[in-house]
């Protein structure tokens, strides 16, 4: 774990008593922040990880996040044109390099790119509260915090297109499974405090999205779904699927998202929406 300096140490310890002694009066989710969280997110079929956060304030000109060892790792400061009109949620993604050494990969993309392994992340990132602190309008201070953990959610498994017969209606659908582990990151797992198949999911996204450049590409279906549901499958509308061309290449994206909001995806390629004879033309063929 980092140790912050002095001057930094001094500073947040001035803004935690403010935080704590406001906390039993606050009644926002998250401090005086409408909403904040910090989460991992995983994609198990491309093997990458990396770190979110958000939060959303009331007009804010300056924000800074915090790491449970007090080092200030992100802040930003609003100028000209934005401060006068302010901003109100600031969220973002860090890099998300590739979670296994590409040099055991025969995949020819993936040579040269970065990676930091599950082991190299869970060393990186220290579990733990991560503190909020954000300057409203007449500068205003806001303080919040969250939780970061590394119950990391099982990767979805078994991504299936289903045509109207096999979905058992008169609707396409897209069906799955609950995985066990983290697909291509699941190399130092068993770092983890509780294994993948028992952290428990509070919610099922379902991303159908067009694998084509252009406008077509921005008309993306997505549901969510409680992650209690008994039958892992969701219909896709006949009207969604009216609006799209003729042949246009899809994938599948299902993301386990955890009870702490930390998320797995699994991603499926080659799907062929509205396919003729002619059929879809893929970026591998």
């Amino acid at each position: 774990m980092k140790t912050p300096s002095k001057g930094t140490a001094t500073t947040v310890a001035a803004a935690l008593a403010t935080l704590y002694s406001a906390s039993a009066q606050a009644t926002a989710p998250c401090g005086d922040f409408g909403e904040c969280k910090v989460l991992v997110e995983i994609n198990s079929s491309d093997g990458d990880i990396g770190f979110h956060f958000l939060a959303d304030g009331n007009e804010l000109v300056a924000a800074a996040l915090l790491s449970p060892s007090l080092e200030r790792i992100f802040n930003y400061r609003v100028r000209e044109e934005l401060r006068d009109q302010r901003l109100t949620e600031a969220f973002a993604e860090s890099a998300e390099p590739l979670c296994f050494d590409p040099a055991t990969d025969d995949d020819p993309d993936n040579d040269g790119e970065e990676f930091v392994t599950l082991t190299d992340f869970l060393a990186r990132w220290d579990a733990g509260t991560y503190y909020f602190f954000g300057l409203g309008e007449n500068f205003v201070p806001n303080y919040g915090q969250t939780e970061l953990t590394f119950n990391l959610p099982a990767a979805p498994v078994d991504l299936e297109w289903l045509e109207p017969v096999e979905a058992g209606g008169t609707e396409y659908a897209i069906a799955w499974a609950p995985g066990t582990d983290l697909g291509e990151c699941s190399d130092g797992m068993d770092l983890l405090p509780v294994p993948p198949a028992e952290v428990p999911v509070q919610a099922w996204e379902v991303v159908l999205e067009p694998d084509v450049e252009g406008p077509v590409s921005a008309m993306t279906y997505v549901v969510r779904m409680p992650g209690d549901s008994a039958k892992l499958q969701v219909e896709v509308s006949a009207s969604y699927l009216a609006a799209l061309p003729p042949d246009t290449p899809a994938k599948i994206e299902i993301g386990a998202i955890g009870i702490d909001d930390n998320a797995t995806f699994t991603e499926e390629g080659d799907i062929c929406l509205n396919e003729t004879a002619a059929g879809c033309a893929f970026d591998d063929e």
